[in-house]
């Protein structure tokens, strides 16, 4: 999610959006904290249009205090702000693939797009899986999510081997 900077620059890698969308402030990428919960809950809010509380608290106690071995909740903070957030795992074996990294959920605010840090999250989280021999990365995401799409293709990811299924189960809402 890389923009240019008025001078038509790409923006440097420690530049984060501020609140108006200016770059302004040195952007560090770091494994989550407790603290960083209640920003990272506003910001899927803010996107995805649902208050998660007890989700977003399950997903910390798995990834971010049970994390940090082959589970990874990596945040991206401008200033005290919370900008940006990423979660993956190494998975073995599953459908037969070597330990592979997944990326379930990556989430950039906003008003800070197009300033690399989507870029910054998952260079992060690939370090962390290449650290333990990782030489896959996979994601899935919903086939009309085109903003999420394009991210990931910008990075060099394509289509793969697998083929996702689906079957509606239980009742219908």
């Amino acid at each position: 999610m890389r923009g240019k900077t008025p001078r038509g620059q790409p923006p440097g890698p420690a530049a984060a959006a501020g609140p108006a969308g200016e770059a302004s402030a040195e952007l560090q990428v770091r494994p989550v904290r407790a603290a960083d919960l209640p920003d990272v809950i506003a910001l899927d809010a803010t996107v995805t249009g649902l208050h998660k509380a007890d989700y977003w608290q399950r997903v910390y106690r798995r990834y971010g205090v049970g994390g940090q071995g082959l589970r990874h909740f990596l945040v991206a903070v401008a200033g005290a702000r919370v900008v940006g957030f990423m979660i993956g795992e190494v998975r073995d074996w599953e459908f037969g693939s070597p330990p592979c990294g997944w990326v379930f959920a990556i989430d950039v605010d906003p008003h800070a797009r197009q300033q690399g840090i989507g870029t910054r999250l998952l260079a992060a989280m690939r370090e962390r899986f290449e650290r333990v021999g990782v030489r896959m990365l996979r994601t899935m995401l919903a086939s009309d999510n085109h903003l999420i799409l394009s991210f990931f293709r910008s990075q060099g990811m394509r289509a793969g081997r697998l083929i996702p299924l689906e079957l509606e189960i239980g009742a219908p809402g």
